[in-house]
């Protein structure tokens, strides 16, 4: 049995983000190109829809502190939902703070450029997880589960 192209698989988000991410700025729409004829004529920016699920996309940008490579340690994350999801926990520093998300799926692809190419994944979640645990490790959440830490882009 094969595995089609864009794929989604669901992981856990303990398994996927070892010490959790950090949400930086805010949650914003995931809105299509805009040419810039259609700026010039006061067209409305349309937000993208899931082709998968027909819920609209939300963008968040996130840190990634179990990332040893600064360039791949923000990157963003889509939210897929109706109406736009509000994080669950408060800020530590301005425009800063410890989120975990629910639904989480991640979908292989190919990163980089030329020949300094690498695996990567785009990770899509439903929301936020409620804010029981906040920005606690993955050792105080869970104990004894082999940690394996795949990374974004």
């Amino acid at each position: 049995m094969a595995i089609y192209k864009g794929f989604r698989f669901p992981i856990d988000f303990d398994d996927a983000f070892g010490q959790g991410l950090v949400m930086v700025g805010e949650v914003s729409p995931d809105n299509e190109y805009q040419s810039r004829e259609d700026r010039a004529a006061g067209r409305p920016a349309r937000q993208r829809v899931d082709e998968v699920t027909g819920k609209r996309q939300w963008k968040v940008t996130v840190t990634d502190p179990d990332e040893v490579k600064a360039k791949r340690a923000s990157f963003e994350i889509t939210l897929l939902a109706d109406v736009q999801p509000v994080p669950t926990t408060s800020e530590v520093l301005p425009g800063m703070r410890p989120i975990e998300l629910e639904g989480l799926t991640a979908e292989p692809k190919v990163a980089g450029q030329g020949e300094f190419k690498y695996q990567s994944y785009m990770f899509r979640a439903t929301g936020f997880k409620a804010a029981a645990s906040g920005g606690a490790s993955k050792s105080s959440r869970t104990s004894g589960a082999a940690e394996s830490t795949p990374k974004a882009a």
